[in-house]
């Protein structure tokens, strides 16, 4: 079924009740919110709109714009018009966009913006902007109607964020959406009442499909922020009663004066994701507020794969257990599937999983195996009772002197170093080893000196885990979902045990 017939079967029921709530930047002012039936109506008409222009079931409506309550309008309008949504981050340049263009090679190109531009330097389809398309929109009648499409039809190609080559588009059908929106929904226990903070980007797996979907199924009201900004996300905190976000939100919450229980109260859920979560963060956040903060682990290939427990441990440094009808594994080099506790590389399988990547079926066999399980590239172990405990990239492993060191493993000790705000763990090309170890630092106030931290590492760690070279930054790296992007580390530290 088309996702959003399901979506729709909701929002007939709360047509009234308020959908996006948008707070403005002067503190206590607000736009109006729209509300289920507003939402429906303007994809209706966004629906209409697109198929003036062509768009037919199928057909890529390629979009670049800001964060808004049209943004989403025009989401879910693609969605009824059985077109194929292709989100891409506003950071992105011409000369990226350009490839996007030609590798989708999409019917309609939406930027940002009032007019009609050239989408990049590449060849394809004039852009138009999304204030353009919606005057566009408003002049049409809402339409009904509600394509239908089959559960293995494409609803959206998501670009991988290509830190390694060229970025892959992940072909995302709409049982895989409407599996995982379902199965989040029952587990995470969305209840009558309840309100979504959301600061996440909305081209983004996280953002667009787990937080909005879940809220939507729900009918929840929806405070939909801009962007992150830890004072506003604090203010509203007590209108709210679940937050999903980055490790960063959580970090920058904790740097907030006085943050704590008191602003919680009215909070049942707090969610983490997209990148991993340390544990110190998880335990200075439960011990400032009273809450643990509930991991979970995705990717874009599969949206969400494996959760902690609603009710229950939450065990800090672990990802939890797969979703309903999820299997993951861990194997060895040959396939193998490993014992309980053992790290390989992680494989998955299920309803969620993605139809394969957008016009690369040799890169797509490459990574699925032939009973159905998909190749993650995440190294990671699971125990007995099926908790799965990620330790890094497969790419990020180093393999120092013949051993194998998990990056996550270091990067765990010296994050409990007094004065070590965050750390990452790399390789840099060593002429002995093959490999040695290097540490990026964070620090609290200043640098610690290398003694300590060689010190706290000998406590609990072999000595071939141990980093010869510490440096100190600023800040770490990031994409724009806050993951720490290691690629540009090993680029800027390969040197680091040249003589």
């Amino acid at each position: 079924m088309n996702l959003y017939a399901l979506l729709y079967e909701r929002f007939a029921a709360a047509l009234d009740c308020p959908s996006l709530a948008l707070p403005s930047a002067a503190k206590g002012a607000r736009v109006p919110a729209w509300t289920y039936g507003d939402l429906d109506g303007a994809s209706a008409r966004f629906a209409a709109a697109l198929q003036r222009r062509g768009v037919e079931p199928g057909d890529r409506v390629l979009v670049q714009v800001p964060k808004s309550a049209e943004a989403v309008a025009l989401y879910l309008g693609v969605l009824r018009c059985g077109g194929v949504y292709v989100p891409l981050n506003v950071a992105y340049t011409e000369r990226e966009v350009a490839f996007f263009v030609s590798d989708a090679s999409p019917r309609v190109v939406i930027r940002g913006g009032g007019g009609v531009g050239e989408p990049g330097s590449g060849d394809g389809p004039r852009a138009i902007g999304i204030d353009a398309l919606w005057r566009e929109a408003r002049s049409f009648d809402p339409d009904p109607a509600i394509e239908r499409r089959a559960d293995d039809d494409l609803a959206a190609i998501c670009y991988t964020s290509g830190t390694t080559g060229r970025s892959k588009g992940a072909m995302i059908t709409h049982r895989n959406l409407t599996s995982n929106a379902l199965a989040l929904y029952r587990i995470w226990g969305f209840e009558p009442g309840d309100v979504l903070l959301h600061a996440l980007p909305i081209f983004h797996v996280h953002g667009l499909f787990v937080a909005l979907h879940t809220a939507f199924l729900n009918t929840s009201k929806v405070l939909f922020l801009p962007a992150f900004d830890a004072a506003e996300v604090r203010r509203l905190l007590p209108e709210a009663t679940v937050l999903m976000g980055v490790p960063t939100f959580y970090s920058r919450l904790l740097a907030e004066p006085g943050f704590g229980s008191a602003d919680c109260e009215s909070i049942r859920l707090f969610v983490s994701g997209s990148a991993p979560l340390t544990e110190a963060v998880f335990g200075d956040f439960e011990g400032r507020t009273g809450h643990q903060i509930l991991e979970r682990y995705g990717m874009t290939e599969a949206g969400m794969i494996t959760s902690n427990l609603l009710d229950g441990e939450r065990v800090a440094g672990t990802v939890g257990f797969p979703l309903p009808d999820v299997e993951v594994r861990a194997v060895a080099e040959d396939g193998a599937e490993l014992p309980a506790g053992e790290v390989g590389m992680l494989e998955i399988r299920g309803p969620n999983l993605f139809a394969g990547y957008w016009a690369l079926p040799d890169k797509t066999a490459e990574e699925m195996r032939g009973d159905g399980f998909f190749v993650t590239g995440d190294l990671g172990s699971v125990d007995v009772e099926g908790r799965v405990t990620l330790v890094g990239r497969g790419k990020d492993l180093i393999i120092a002197g013949g051993f194998n060191v998990y990056p996550k493993e270091v990067e765990d000790r010296l994050d409990e170093v007094e004065g070590v705000r965050e750390s990452a763990v790399i390789g840099a090309p060593h002429a002995d080893l093959g490999e040695g170890v290097v540490a990026v630092l964070v620090a609290e106030g200043g640098p610690v000196e290398d003694d300590t931290l060689r010190t706290a590492l000998e406590a609990g760690l072999a000595r071939y885990k141990h980093p010869r070279r510490f440096y100190w930054v600023d800040e770490l790296p990031r994409n724009a979902m806050g993951k720490v992007q290691k690629n540009v580390l090993r680029e800027r530290y390969h040197g680091a045990y040249c003589a």
